[in-house]
């Protein structure tokens, strides 16, 4: 469901790779693979796993040294052994840095702090589907379910970044947002002329970590899944995203 993107594999820390590589897999480093870290793989054979512009790559060496393969491995059932180790070695890694980099942003929170499950949403104050998913998340928001982190963005009209602005200038942000989305975005705000410097580093960095992940609409939802893997959803979720992120699934 997370579109892994080049960003979120340069997130991922290069270290040295400290052991000689086989004359096999110098070869195929050539191609512009970096080359991570070696493992040990089914059947005896050696394995490297490394990155190649936007995804992560696993190399297997043959029994004699001499031959290397790049590619997935699977097992008797069809699982894909390869996947589960760069998810787990690249992917997982840099997912938790992007997760760790909304947690130090400037979020509207909305529902309980302690509530088990946390969707990062970022948001337009003028994105229709922003506001249907605001409303289809309430039951399990105001149950203490889910906690709403809002993240305001200003994408969708050259007067967005203002409205946001607006909103993050209040005495309580995160309530004028409610009542903003509760209103269907017809609630009256004291919009400025132009961004204060405060607001407009704030909602510059929001877009920054937007896009960061990848994402170029709104609403761009994300959560950390059972296996603590970060999961996208860009756009208003259908009903299967929904149940899925809400925990229902």
């Amino acid at each position: 469901m997370f579109k892994r993107s080049l960003l979120l594999l340069t997130l991922f820390p290069l270290v040295t790779f400290a052991e000689a590589l086989p004359a096999p897999v110098k070869a195929i480093e050539k191609q512009g693979i970096t080359i991570i870290k070696s493992f040990d793989a089914p059947g005896g054979m050696k394995g490297y796993l490394g990155k190649y512009q936007d995804m992560g790559v696993t190399i297997y060496m043959t029994p004699d040294g001499k031959q290397a393969i790049s590619g997935y491995m699977y097992d008797e059932k069809g699982k894909n052994l390869s996947n589960a180790l760069i998810e787990k070695e690249i992917y997982a890694p840099a997912g938790r840095e992007l997760w760790q980099q909304m947690e130090k942003a400037s979020w509207l929170p909305d529902g309980k702090k302690d509530a088990p499950i946390v969707l990062y949403v970022f948001a337009d104050p003028f994105c229709p589907y922003c506001t249907q998913f605001w409303q289809q998340a309430r039951p399990w928001v105001d149950s203490g379910k889910v906690q709403l982190r809002t993240l305001l963005v200003g994408v969708i009209k050259p007067e967005s970044p203002m409205v946001a602005a607006a909103i993050l200038s209040t005495k309580d942000p995160a309530k004028t947002w409610h009542d903003y989305e509760a209103s269907g975005g017809k609630l009256k705000l004291n919009v400025p002329a132009s961004v204060p410097p405060e607001q407009m580093k704030a909602i510059n960095m929001n877009q920054k970590i937007m896009d960061d992940l990848g994402a170029n609409a709104t609403p761009a939802i994300y959560y950390m899944d059972k296996e603590k893997m970060l999961q996208q959803v860009v756009g208003l979720p259908d009903k299967e995203q929904f149940n899925v992120m809400m925990g229902n699934k």
